[in-house]
């Protein structure tokens, strides 16, 4: 049977400057997606590179003294340098510099000009030259391009138009009759409102600058750029050679949600002109935010990827862009949840579980992978958790990658607790089942470099290599009892970073402040309720039951006038953990919900993405473990600002960001 193709593409990078978060998030999207479908055993295409001509690229090229060629040459090199950091595996880099682009471009413009869909006019307008396209004023905010914060230019220039109006029922019939054509399907419905506006012929040369790729027939004129980008995603299969018969429709083309009109109206439009097939889906992503802002110079809030890399390591830094961005919408990054992942789903769960294998097959069977023996009820009940490959199909085919993430490291987690409920340490009086145990814990581990290889590669080869084996496909992700080798002297995988808490805690521990800030004594944490019922003494209280991360919590909250059960079952909470336990009306408090207060009105803290366990602190503060008073906490005066609980002016937060409650400036929190 012949391989099944899927070809994927990343949106071609602007190279005015050096990459940015957007463009390594991007990367990561498809490098993981390209990797799934290499696993499955699908023939597979991955085209990324860069968009070079354009306005932008000219002024920035004389900015710095250099050609638009010599610019963009020295500047490609930054962009190549990031998919390498980043272990991108693209099958091809292309330029639209490139002579069989500039080839393919001016093809298809006279192609489409000889159909009598191209036309000769006089374009007046608002141009903004960061979006490198003229704005009509419904798409302007207070006179500014809401995405650069600028004012267009008024532009009159001689123009080549393309029917862009011809195409308009054909592209809203086929959105409506392929739903996967555009997903999310917010951004479907988006384009399908913005298509009930009638389309404006499209303006596809310009002649007020020289960089772009000039036009054969008149060679004042030069194609508008976004024409001439679009048509990479051909030329870099080689149109109309087989390589591009062969791959062609795209399956995906992955892409930022500010061009998704480009991609899902104009795109479209220009195949149809030039008798070429759609791709199947155009996928649009969010943007990465930093406490929910935008990143700008401005604010002074930009992240650095290659930094990131370089600081982190590539496989922390891609967990964490999969794991914490949503895929359909703008999600948070924060440098202290990249630390948190890399301690404990990376560090404590992966590499604990490799590292604590390879020290007892060492110990035991001189590293050579033991014989597997009669397999108990707890070994096929591992074997259960492993996760359904169709579903994981299901959930990539969908652009879910986050959920494929969240269910192979339950299954990673599992592993870990086989090894605690096994203890495979005191099993050395019986060898038959130590070997069953530790063989088990091998071919789980296997099964796991499989399934993680796509989303951190060079960690998922470290772990097949460190037990003996090379990195499978999807169809060897199963159980067996044939596996054998050697396994390979122990390694650390993930080394643990020490985060500000921990290192303001080791100073602590070392030289005893002065004066003790009161709030030191308020060990706070994050909680999910997972139960509420009603106290049984009292008829203003509820009896909570707590997921806490590693332990259960109960507590008793004075919440029913203000929140019905289900509003309140599970809600993640904020609370105090070192609170000394008390009887309230014959119920244990193991702990005190925290919530705000002002005006009457009543609402619990909001610790946002934040995880059951998750420690909330003040900057610069060490929070103690030892049991308080609740005089103790009533030293402490938290209110609020913005909706940000504060202390002291300083935010409380998680790594994931500050404890926010919906009430306004100065409410009371208990």
């Amino acid at each position: 049977m012949p391989k099944q193709k899927y070809y994927i593409t990343t949106a071609i990078d602007y190279p005015n400057a050096k990459p940015h978060m957007g463009h390594a998030y991007e990367k990561v999207i498809a490098d993981t997606l390209a990797r799934w479908h290499t696993i499955k055993g699908d023939d597979v295409f991955f085209l990324t590179g860069t968009d070079e001509h354009g306005q932008k690229i000219e002024k920035a090229a004389q900015a710095s003294g250099k050609s638009p060629k010599q610019f963009t040459d020295e500047m490609i090199i930054h962009f190549k340098n990031l998919c390498e950091r980043l272990n991108v595996s693209y099958s091809e880099f292309i330029r639209t510099t490139d002579k069989r682009h500039t080839k393919t471009a001016v093809e298809l413009f006279k192609k489409v000009m000889d159909k009598g869909l191209i036309y000769k006019g006089t374009y007046s307008g608002l141009y903004c030259t960061g979006c490198e396209s003229f704005k009509t004023d419904k798409e302007l905010q207070a006179g500014l391009c809401p995405d650069h914060l600028k004012a267009p230019e008024q532009l009159s220039e001689e123009s080549y138009f393309f029917k862009l109006s011809e195409f308009q029922q054909k592209i809203i019939q086929h959105i409506e009759q392929h739903p996967e054509f555009i997903q999310p399907e917010a951004k479907r419905n988006e384009i399908l409102n913005r298509l009930k506006e009638p389309l404006k012929d499209l303006s596809v040369s310009r002649t007020s600058f020289k960089w772009g790729i000039p036009l054969p027939f008149d060679k004042k004129h030069v194609i508008y750029v976004w024409f001439d980008a679009l048509l990479n995603y051909i030329s870099g299969i080689g149109y109309p050679t087989r390589k591009f018969n062969k791959y062609w429709p795209c399956d995906a083309h992955i892409i930022g949600k500010d061009i998704i009109w480009f991609h899902t109206v104009i795109w479209p439009a220009i195949l149809l002109a030039c008798d070429i097939p759609l791709p199947k889906t155009v996928f649009s992503h969010g943007h990465i935010t930093i406490n929910g802002q935008k990143m700008s110079k401005s604010l002074g809030n930009v992240v650095d990827p290659i930094e990131m890399i370089d600081k982190y390591g590539a496989d922390a830094f891609r967990f964490v862009l999969l794991k914490d961005i949503p895929p359909h919408d703008d999600g948070d990054f924060s440098q202290e949840n990249l630390v948190a992942r890399n301690n404990t789903e990376l560090a404590d769960a992966l590499g604990n579980l490799l590292q604590r294998t390879s020290v007892l097959i060492h110990k035991n069977f001189q590293g050579n992978i033991p014989v597997c023996g009669k397999l108990t009820q707890k070994e096929k009940e591992l074997e259960d958790s492993i996760p359904k490959l169709d579903e994981l199909n299901a959930l990539m085919d969908s652009f879910q990658w986050h959920h494929v993430v969240e269910k192979i490291w339950a299954y990673i987690n599992r592993c870990n607790k086989y090894v605690n409920d096994t203890e495979p340490w005191k099993l050395s009086n019986d060898p038959e089942r130590l070997a069953t145990v530790l063989y088990t814990l091998v071919e789980h581990l296997r099964i796991i470099s499989i399934l993680t290889w796509p989303m951190i590669p060079a960690s998922a080869e470290k772990i097949a290599a460190q037990i003996g084996q090379k990195t499978g496909k999807l169809k060897d992700a199963k159980f067996t009892k044939k596996t054998k080798g050697t396994i390979a002297q122990p390694q650390i995988l993930f080394k643990k970073i020490e985060t500000k808490v921990q290192q303001v805690q080791s100073s602590v521990e070392q030289k005893a402040p002065a004066a003790e800030d009161p709030f030191s004594k308020l060990n706070l944490k994050v909680a999910k309720i997972e139960e509420v019922q009603n106290h049984p003494n009292a008829d203003k209280l509820y009896v909570l039951k707590l997921n806490a991360g590693k332990e259960q919590r109960q507590l008793v909250a004075g919440m029913k006038e203000h929140y019905k059960p289900e509003e309140l079952k599970g809600r993640l909470i904020v609370f105090v953990s070192n609170l000394k336990p008390a009887q309230l009306r014959g119920v244990e408090s193991q702990g005190m919900m925290l919530a705000g207060e002002k005006d009457g009105k009543v609402r619990v803290l909001d610790p946002g993405k934040a995880e059951p366990g998750d420690q909330v602190y003040v900057e610069g503060i060490t929070p103690r473990t030892e049991q308080m008073t609740i005089e103790d906490f009533q030293k402490v005066v938290l209110t609020t600002k913005n909706h940000i609980v504060i202390y002291n002016d300083k935010p409380l937060k998680t790594h994931n960001g500050p404890i926010q409650v919906e009430l306004g400036d100065g409410a009371k929190i208990r």
